[in-house]
């Protein structure tokens, strides 16, 4: 038994689950994406990578600006869909296409809901220190990642990165996502309202966040730098370059905030100091301390600002 869908997403984090649903073999009617951007030196409108999974096995692809007009919602009700799956879309979906699934529309959500409602849950996670999170499928409401819950996974942040556990996160949602379906077809889910406190919002990264200030301590930093790796990357100014510092790990020793400490690119913060292990100079690929160092004269003294 198969389920007749429309997928709604856009980035690479809604990817996998799209391929999950389509190895699954439901009836997938339309897929909803946003329209191709500009992207490169070039400037060329791109397709998403969801517009591109779709286009690859032959899945309509639609890309409206706004799914306001009586029309759009018309044409979203005429699929006459059993369930709407949402992953990472980027539009709001109003009350006629929520209320147009058989069974509604589902959401995937990269956090541990109510924790980090909101555009940048995995990134603030790291930032701010949780010990774990997760993705949930969600029923979707008019509100803002308000819904029931219908199943969750969780997993350790430990010492990853945004993009490790980024990829991680999309991995795990895909499984979750399928085996909720499955439950919703055999009518065995039950959906449990999310508690009434701990709600944060997990509001957009903005460009000076990501500016390192050194004066901070170095265990802020550091989940700093691992919540914005490897996009858009923390960064600081090192001469007259802007150099986006990808991964470090906070170290014993103390100086002036900013300064490198020793030859292993061991930099002073307010409190304690961080061992930059991975950076990236512009226009240059990542690479490691030891690679950057070779062509990149940082010695012992130097402040970064």
């Amino acid at each position: 038994m198969s389920l007749r869908l429309a997928f709604m997403g856009t980035p690479d984090f809604a990817v996998p689950t799209l391929a999950e649903l389509i190895g699954q073999g439901h009836d997938i009617a339309a897929i909803y994406s946003q329209p191709a951007r500009p992207k490169g030196r070039g400037l060329a409108a791109e397709p998403s990578p969801v517009a591109k999974l779709a286009a690859a096995h032959g899945l309509t692809v639609r890309t409206p600006e706004s799914l306001k007009s009586a029309a759009a919602q018309k044409e979203f009700a005429d699929l006459a869909l059993d369930a709407a799956i949402v992953v990472a879309y980027g539009l709001l979906l109003p009350k006629p296409i929520l209320d147009a699934p058989k069974l509604g529309c589902f959401n995937l959500h990269g956090s541990l809901l109510p924790r980090w409602r909101g555009a940048a849950p995995i990134q603030r996670a790291i930032m701010a220190g949780d010990a774990e999170t997760g993705v949930m499928v969600m029923r979707m409401e008019e509100g803002l990642d308000t819904g029931p819950v219908l199943m969750s996974e969780t997993t350790p942040t430990a010492r990853k990165t945004y993009g490790q556990l980024h990829d991680e996160l999309a991995r795990l949602g895909a499984d979750l996502m399928a085996r909720a379906l499955a439950a919703l077809e055999r009518g065995s889910v039950t959906e449990a309202p999310q508690p009434a406190t701990g709600a944060t919002y997990a509001k957009k990264i903005s460009k000076d966040e990501a500016h390192i200030d050194w004066t901070k301590p170095a265990r802020e930093l550091d989940r700093l730098i691992r919540g914005l790796s490897p996009i858009p990357g923390a960064w600081c100014e090192a001469g007259d370059e802007r150099l986006k510092v990808l991964y470090a790990e906070p170290v014993s020793g103390s100086g002036a905030p900013g300064e490198i400490l020793d030859n292993t690119l061991t930099v002073a913060c307010g409190e304690g100091a961080l061992r930059i292990s991975r950076a990236q100079r512009p226009g240059k690929a990542p690479m490691d301390a030891i690679e950057l160092a070779r062509g990149f004269a940082l010695p012992r003294g130097t402040k970064l600002s």
